[in-house]
């Protein structure tokens, strides 16, 4: 708790920190890392009902492109609000038929969904197709800051959601859910309500994400919006930082997207393979992520 308000309350302060020179670089990659990390939160928590998405990537997309189309005509909150609504609805639908899979079928089936998708988008004129789509800056540009700040608001939504639901009744439900289905009905829990309320608030806060992206943006494509990248970042992370954690997702995504950012001005295109392999050493060697790693330490120090 103590480490998620110290990083909101540096994210609210960090535009009036001295810069300098590097100001404009390092708020344009603060904001991505807000949302980044908002969507790994929004990630895990379906993934505390023991389900492995791969159609975050789609719900961010979906987010993104209802947030840039209906925010001319009805603005900029609205828009954001509605865009995170699309991307609930879809993943109603996509749960209904799917949520009884489980294990790698249900993720094969959210990828087919995300695939699928962004090939109707891709196809779509309204949308602007393979040619992209402009997107309205944030309050219509009238504030320069108004996109970093709602970058923060996404970020400490997606984080009192997932602290809330830490310490709800839902957690024990979707707990239960993770260990065994079978047990859970047992128990009373009903499985398939606990997942689709799960997935539902997990896609609204990726969509809600989304629309501040592409108002970060301001042009979006499909290969961007819908890309399988977005919905590897979105596994990734978690894993990385500590599993049904509200820290873990946070402080992961932070620590991933600078360093991306660090080994992209390094190393150009071929940061991809050093990250790659940064991040597969961490996983092997920190089972439990950053979260377990802190635990032990912190452990280690009362023994």
């Amino acid at each position: 708790m103590i480490l998620v308000g110290g990083v909101l309350l540096l994210a609210l302060l960090l535009p009036g920190l001295p810069l300098g020179e590097w100001r404009a670089f390092v708020l344009d990659t603060a904001q991505f890392a807000f949302l980044i990390s908002g969507l790994a939160l929004a990630w895990d928590l379906l993934a505390r009902t023991g389900q492995l998405s791969l159609a975050h990537g789609a719900f961010f997309g979906l987010g993104a492109y209802s947030a840039a189309l209906l925010a001319p005509g009805l603005g900029t909150l609205p828009a954001l609000l509605l865009g995170g609504a699309v991307a609930a609805l879809f993943s109603l639908l996509l749960g209904l038929s799917t949520l009884r899979l489980q294990g790698m079928y249900f993720a094969i089936a959210t990828l087919a969904f995300s695939e699928v998708i962004r090939t109707l988008v891709l196809k779509a004129q309204f949308t602007g197709g393979s040619i992209g789509l402009p997107v309205q800056p944030a309050f219509a540009g009238a504030y320069p800051l108004g996109g970093y700040y709602l970058a923060v608001a996404v970020l400490a939504i997606c984080a009192m959601v997932s602290l809330l639901l830490g310490r709800s009744r839902l957690h024990y439900a979707m707990a239960a859910t993770r260990q065994g289905e079978a047990v859970a009905r047992v128990l009373g829990v009903s499985v398939v309500r606990v997942k689709l309320l799960a997935f539902m608030i997990s896609a609204f806060l990726a969509g809600l994400a989304g629309g501040v992206y592409a108002m970060k943006t301001l042009f979006l494509t499909p290969y961007d919006a819908f890309g399988l990248g977005r919905a590897v970042e979105a596994l990734v992370i978690p894993i990385f930082g500590g599993l049904y954690t509200t820290a873990g997702p946070l402080l992961g995504g932070l620590i991933v997207v600078s360093l991306e950012t660090w080994l992209r001005l390094r190393i150009g295109e071929g940061y991809l393979v050093v990250y790659g392999l940064i991040l597969i050493l961490t996983i092997l060697f920190l089972p439990k992520g950053l979260m377990g790693l802190l635990a032990r330490r912190k452990g280690g120090r009362h023994a």
